[in-house]
């Protein structure tokens, strides 16, 4: 690693992160909206965006910053475990494809900003929508946070912020002014401006992996050669070379699964879903998506790539732009540095939209102003994007960053206990409302408690999220083994509330809400009863 500052790569990165800023804050006067002041338009973009426009903002959304980073950083480490990320990004769009469709129909129906507004609407349950409110939030905070640290990682390897024993202010404030910039950006023009700064960053994304796959192999003479540097080297750790063996295995299909169908749980997925403006974008999108798949493919390779470049480093999450840095020439590892600086201005900025539409609609709403204008709504929504932003920053300057990454990991096991309420609500009334919470509950307990018993190397508690599966005696993936538990207990429950003829909550949805479009005839978003009226 350089011991000064990479003059070049940082005149290149600042130039596009100018470029970016101007382009958000421009956002605001981008599809203008007559009326500003409402979640729609300011946490949903208006709900007008097409097909190529969500394409980007889903990309953007969904392969950060941390995926840039952590998944050939995985692969740097673990060897060829770290490729389940590529066939969970797989495994999912035809998983979407099945209810992503309903779930907007439904929501453009009724005027529902995030998950919890439908499963509220849904099963006429306040408690059941804060629980799935509270674990959006607590889902959102980490992830948000390893994007700041894929900023940080970036400007330890151009060298800015000086050594370990500089001042912390002035080693920090680099993070602190783009920490600064995406605040400004975001409350001033809400979802539009990820929106039209994904272009920027997934433009450069694959222009850096389409280089970094044909450059940096005829530097390091062929994938023959750089496969075989990755084989020696997890030979010789022990781990038995690149493939992991039959217990790893085990492990790489549960996280797989796991992840798939975690993955759209997260309520920022579900914000840029609900900013398009019709069901049809939706199903178009859950096809062209996979093109990412293909980008991520070619990105875990960096991996073996920093292997056989003869990258060190102590934190793994440093492999990648250390790699950037030792084999581009400086203006292009400045490019290079720019696409993970901005692939983690985007999702940033919809995490915290996402966290806030939470926050507003599902607990300041429903438990402390049920009242409460759109106007209102819009301000308080502002205000909390802005918190929860500061709380990532304390969480990534004042913790180790294994620990960011950890409690990510964490985050994945609390969304899937989500699934069975949204997706399970999508198509059946069938579950009960009190069986819902009470296996989100037994799935959250299980998940949380068997998380900090795994220890690691660097850490006693929450360590890794694989543990033994009960029953079975493999090691696999702590958040499906939750979700099964979260399962069972709320079809047991069900049929126990049922017997008994428990009350059942309102459903205020109908069957032919679920396919509904926003051009069919009739079709109009209808406003919660505390707002019907308003400007929407």
């Amino acid at each position: 690693m350089n011991d000064g500052v990479n003059g070049v790569a940082l005149a290149v990165f600042i130039f596009f992160f100018v470029l970016v800023t101007a382009m958000g804050f421009l956002a605001a006067r981008w599809r203008k909206a007559e009326n500003e002041n409402s979640l729609d338009e300011w946490g949903l973009g208006g709900r007008s965006f097409g097909t190529w426009v969500t394409w980007f903002l889903l990309g953007g959304d969904l392969y950060t910053a941390y995926t840039f980073v952590a998944v050939p950083a995985a692969i740097y480490a673990a060897g060829a475990a770290g490729f389940f990320a590529v066939p969970y990004t797989i495994l999912v769009y035809p998983l979407i494809f099945t209810f992503l469709p309903r779930l907007w129909s439904v929501s453009h129906k009724h005027g529902y900003v995030t998950t919890s507004d439908f499963v509220r609407g849904r099963f006429g349950s306040k408690g059941l929508s804060l629980a799935v409110a509270v674990t959006g939030i607590l889902a959102t905070m980490p992830y948000i946070a390893l994007q700041l640290v894929g900023i940080q990682a970036v400007l330890d390897v151009m060298g800015v912020g000086g050594g370990e024993d500089t001042n912390w202010f002035i080693k920090d404030l680099p993070l602190l002014i783009a920490f600064g910039v995406l605040a400004a950006y975001t409350y001033s023009s809400g979802l539009r401006a990820p929106a039209l700064i994904a272009f920027v960053k997934d433009t450069l994304i694959y222009i850096v992996i389409a280089v970094a796959i044909i450059y940096i192999p005829i530097k390091l003479g062929g994938f023959d050669d750089i496969f075989a540097s990755a084989n020696d080297k997890f030979t010789e750790s022990g781990s038995g070379g690149l493939v992991p063996d039959h217990g790893g295995q085990w492990t790489y299909a549960t996280l797989a699964l796991g992840s798939a169908l975690a993955l759209f749980m997260y309520p920022h997925s579900i914000t840029a879903t609900l900013s398009s403006r019709s069901r049809e974008v939706i199903r178009r999108n859950t096809t062209i998506l996979p093109l990412y798949s293909l980008m991520l493919g070619l990105l875990a390779l960096l991996g073996f790539m920093a292997i056989a470049a003869g990258v060190k480093v102590e934190n793994g999450q440093l492999a990648i732009p250390q790699l950037f840095e030792n084999m581009f020439p400086d203006w292009f590892a400045g490019v290079a540095f720019a696409a993970i600086g901005i692939g983690a201005l985007v999702p940033a900025a919809i995490m915290s939209i996402a966290a806030a539409n939470l926050f507003t609609r599902n607990i300041y709403k429903d438990f402390i102003k049920p009242d409460a204008t759109p106007a209102q709504e819009t301000k308080v929504s502002k205000l909390v994007s802005l918190l929860v932003k500061v709380g990532a920053l304390v969480f990534v300057l004042g913790m180790d960053k294994t620990v960011a990454i950890n409690f990510q990991l964490l985050g994945g096991i609390w969304i899937l206990q989500t699934f069975p309420a949204l997706v399970g609500g999508l198509f059946t009334r069938w579950f009960h409302r009190w069986a819902l919470l009470g296996g989100w509950a037994v799935g959250m307990v299980y998940g949380t408690v068997a998380a900090y018993g795994v220890a690691s190397p660097t850490q006693k508690h929450f360590g890794g999220s694989s543990d033994e599966i009960p029953g079975i005696g493999e090691i696999g993936y702590i958040g499906l083994t939750a979700f099964v538990l979260n399962v069972l207990v709320t079809v047991a429950l069900t049929f126990v509330l049922r017997a008994v003829k428990a009350p059942d909550g309102v459903d205020e949805t109908e069957p032919s809400d679920y396919t509904a479009d926003a051009g069919d005839p009739g079709v109009q978003v209808e406003l919660p009863p505390a707002t019907a009226g308003s400007s929407h």
